[in-house]
């Protein structure tokens, strides 16, 4: 149990390549860089929001771990989901799970960047989705954690799922997600 509550706490910490990050360079790293095929998706983390989801995709981001990511679920009107190195929608990383960060400061809106979980409200990991359409029902439920603030025109050309699931034949792909310096 104490190891456990240890690698809660230092997937937790602000870090950056092993060392504690100062207040200023975690602003710098607010804001991540998602490369598609359709161009460039400018990512705004909300850590005032969810600092501990925030900090997670930071550290994911650095590890390389979203790079060649597909958006195996996407739903038009909807969201376009992606973060799991399986493809599949039922795994995450290796880090422990992340408590739910739900809030009504927010609004899941176009471009709104939520936290995937499973019916576990403390089940976040590394799975995300970008809000296609207002989704404001998810506000209180799921973990805002950011907000595209360039390229959601990229975001819409994502190819789209079928039915419910909106499970993707041939899914489009992160090439490469990085933190701005």
């Amino acid at each position: 149990m104490k190891r456990r509550i240890l690698l809660t706490a230092a997937a937790a910490a602000p870090l950056t390549n092993g060392i504690l990050m100062t207040e200023d360079a975690q602003a710098a790293s607010d804001t991540l860089l998602m490369e598609l095929k359709y161009g460039t998706v400018t990512i705004k983390l909300r850590p005032d929001l969810a600092p501990l989801a925030s900090q997670r995709m930071v550290v994911l981001t650095q590890q390389g771990f979203y790079d060649g990511c597909q958006f195996f679920r996407v739903i038009p009107g909807f969201v376009a989901q992606t973060g799991d190195r399986t493809n599949t929608g039922t795994q995450g990383s290796d880090l422990p799970n992340l408590p739910a960060e739900f809030t009504n400061d927010a609004s899941f809106l176009t471009g709104a960047v939520g936290m995937a979980r499973t019916s576990d409200p403390n089940s976040a990991n590394s799975q995300f989705y970008i809000c296609l359409a207002p989704a404001t029902f998810l506000d209180g439920q799921y973990t805002l954690c950011g907000q595209v603030t360039a390229g959601m025109d990229a975001v819409l050309k994502i190819k789209a799922g079928v039915g419910q699931s909106g499970a993707v034949t041939d899914p489009d792909s992160i090439i490469k997600m990085t933190v701005a310096a």
